[in-house]
């Protein structure tokens, strides 16, 4: 089956959903972690806030792990549908 008919399928677009949520939450958490490791754990969320979201900060945080994901995941269901 080629990409242009598994993309016609309604089923390709809930996979891609499901697996796309899962991996930008573990992106968020993973990059968090990361970028942030001593603040949190010193439960300092106002150090996380402003080191990641504040002055517009938080567009380009989510919009490139969402892009990431959305990408990954078209990927792997396209990858893995017969």
């Amino acid at each position: 089956m080629t990409f242009s008919e598994k993309i016609k399928m309604p089923i390709f677009w809930t996979s891609v959903l499901r697996i796309a949520t899962v991996f930008f939450i573990a992106v968020i958490i993973i990059s968090l972690l990361f970028q942030s490791f001593r603040s949190i754990i010193s439960f300092d969320m106002q150090a996380v806030a402003e080191q990641n979201f504040t002055n517009g900060k938080w567009i380009k945080f989510f919009s490139t792990k969402a892009i990431i994901s959305l990408v990954y995941s078209i990927w792997v269901t396209a990858r893995n549908m017969k």
